[in-house]
């Protein structure tokens, strides 16, 4: 057979070679349309790469650089760097019985994932120092001249407004919290101060300010703000990862209506022992029974159930907490009515038996709570009561005993009052104030608690002669701020402090979870940063939306979900196939319309221009 050649009826980029066998090649591209079908299925993969996986690669990211701000976070201790403007700030007012203080807070804008919370920290100034100052006497102190509660908090909110940019100001919270010093005043004289205070802080500060953002605090809430602020720095509310199974609890959530089980890192429960009160927070992962419908009202009344998280359709913040405050439990306060009760019984038996002790120093009454041979005085008034250490730790303890009120109720803590049950095998607890100094200060202990060696050497330090006791304690042997009414009742509170924990809290004496600190991670940590990030929960919100906003203006492939993703590669795909079918079918129809030219004679196509007279024609 014969081949004709077309080479000039087409563009110089097609070539054809027509032949009766292989017809069917006129509807197949040449090579540059194959090159540039390849580039158009490999743009089709970039997009690809780019819409989906690429969220993939943002996420983990973002991950990456919220593991390195969680780290500097517990670590940070530099200068505010107040230019920076996605910096965030936040006022926090805590208005105690003998003074009150301001605390500044700032933390950088939410990173669009309504899993994680703010990373709220303490301001520091130019010299690295935490932004706080304190005022003297308490607000309570004007409960008879309320006009004057504004300017009380004047000097404390002038001090904020310098630190904090001025076009700062009108976008950043500000709380005062009234705690114990005000619960004691009428509800009258509480509500004329913070009367005072809602009216005038506005006309004289442009911070974002509220009627409900003033308000005297319960000590359920103090508590729950406390137990937050510590979980919070320890890195306990940070979900992102794989946790170690040793550091997970599983949690029933709180009025979920299957009882949802979550799995999550394991919260720390707060011991603190103050010198008027003691206090417990920990959360209570799993539902509990009662065996009354009396014991479930007191419950309902120590237990808090909260959101931290900013979506309140998300359930991985949501946390059930028990708080419990026993006034008169305090290391002080514990000595002073054991002081009393041994007056009151010491001068009754004098009187029936006719006897004369603890009436002078040369007739002392045994105090096996005082260190050996240590006399002190104790009593009202004139009324003395002469005592002389012993220093017998473990009768120390038995005389403490009756002074817990515990009782042999199920579920009952210092003073009979309701404790749900803790899971010793997987808690962790730490104790604060008095926990620390006990077993710090003089013992030397702080840190890891073991009972065994406490009790030894609690015991060893009461057994020890005053003189010599006195005498390390010249020598510089104790911590710094250890003084001689630390000394003189470090015995006492040794004794008072073991037995709250194990016989009023009911830990085991093995019980190997227990640490003592001042500091965490070497920052005191205040109930208020607890309270900050409670009330500001929700702020996330704005800064999501925001993020939102931004994605789809300037970066708007950060605006697209997963699956939405797989759609918009699917409708591409689609256009880009429909595209090539048209393409081969417009080369059909080219196709046919040469075959039909071709069949016409050669003077048609001279006429009509379409072949040039240097075509070649081979037959």
């Amino acid at each position: 057979m014969g081949r004709i050649s077309f080479s000039c009826l087409f563009p110089a980029s097609w070539h054809f070679s027509l032949s009766p066998q292989v017809l069917p090649r006129f509807l197949l591209p040449s090579f540059r349309q194959l090159i540039f079908i390849c580039l158009l299925v490999g743009l089709l993969g970039l997009l690809y790469v780019v819409l989906v996986t690429g969220k993939g690669q943002d996420s983990w990211i973002r991950k990456d650089s919220h593991f390195h701000r969680h780290l500097a976070r517990v670590t940070d201790v530099e200068a505010t760097d107040t230019s920076n403007p996605n910096l965030n700030y936040g006022l926090v007012v805590d208005c105690g019985s003998s003074g009150s203080r301001v605390f500044v807070y700032c933390w950088p804008r939410h990173n669009g994932n309504p899993h994680d919370l703010l990373d709220i920290r303490q301001m520091r100034d130019q010299h690295r120092k935490p932004v706080v100052m304190k005022i003297k006497p308490g607000i309570s102190e004007l409960a008879s001249s309320p006009e004057k509660a504004s300017d009380y908090i004047y000097p404390l909110l002038s001090f904020a407004a310098l630190h904090i940019p001025k076009n700062k100001h009108q976008e950043t919270p500000l709380y005062i919290l009234c705690t114990a010093g005000m619960r004691v005043l009428p509800d009258s004289q509480q509500e004329a101060l913070l009367e005072d205070l809602r009216t005038d802080i506005p006309v004289r500060f442009n911070f974002l300010f509220s009627d409900s953002h003033v308000e005297v605090i319960s000590g359920k809430q103090e508590g729950v703000y406390a137990w937050i602020g510590i979980n919070f720095v320890l890195g306990r509310f940070n979900h992102v990862g794989n946790a170690d199974r040793e550091a997970t609890v599983e949690v029933q959530i709180p009025g979920a209506d299957h009882q949802e089980a979550l799995v999550r890192k394991r919260t720390a429960g707060v011991l603190d022992m103050g010198g008027v009160s003691t206090q417990i927070a920990y959360e209570v992962p799993k539902t509990v029974s009662f065996a009354s419908p009396q014991q479930e009202e007191v419950a309902k009344n120590l237990l808090a159930e909260f959101n931290l998280g900013c979506d309140a359709h998300r359930t991985e913040h949501v946390y059930r907490v028990y708080v419990s405050t026993f006034l008169g439990f305090g290391g002080n306060a514990a000595r002073q009515r054991y002081e009393e009760n041994l007056f009151r019984n010491t001068i009754t038996r004098n009187k029936l038996l006719d006897q004369h002790v603890g009436d002078t120093a040369e007739s002392p009454l045994l105090d096996p709570c005082l260190p050996t041979d240590l006399k002190d005085e104790v009593g009202p008034g004139d009324r003395r009561l002469h005592l002389r250490g012993t220093g017998d730790f473990d009768q120390c303890r038995r005389l403490l005993q009756p002074f817990l009120n515990h009782t042999n109720q199920t579920h009952s803590s210092l003073n009979g009052v309701y404790q749900p049950p803790i899971d010793y095998s997987n808690s962790q607890f730490y104790g604060f104030s008095e926990f620390y100094y006990c077993t710090e200060d003089v013992l030397r202990m702080g840190g890891d608690y073991i009972s065994s060696k406490y009790s030894s050497t609690a015991k060893s330090y009461c057994a020890t002669q005053w003189r010599t006791l006195k005498e390390r304690f010249d020598a510089g042997l104790y911590a710094s701020h250890a003084d001689m009414h630390r000394l003189k009742y470090q015995c006492f509170k040794s004794a008072w402090m073991y037995e709250v924990f194990h016989s009023g809290f009911s830990f085991p004496a093995d019980y190997k979870n227990l640490k003592t600190a001042l500091l965490v991670y070497d920052k005191e940590v205040q109930w208020t940063l607890g309270a900050i990030l409670y009330r500001t929960r929700f702020l996330p919100l704005r800064d999501i939306q925001q993020e939102s906003l931004k994605g789809v203006h300037s970066h708007w492939r950060h605006s697209f979900s997963f699956v939405n993703n797989h759609f918009l590669f699917l409708a591409c795909f689609l256009v880009v196939l429909l595209s090539i079918l048209l393409y081969l079918l417009r080369l059909r129809r080219i196709h046919r319309r040469t075959a039909q030219r071709c069949s016409s004679s050669p003077v048609q196509w001279l006429e009509e221009g379409l072949v040039s007279p240097s075509l070649p024609i081979t037959l």
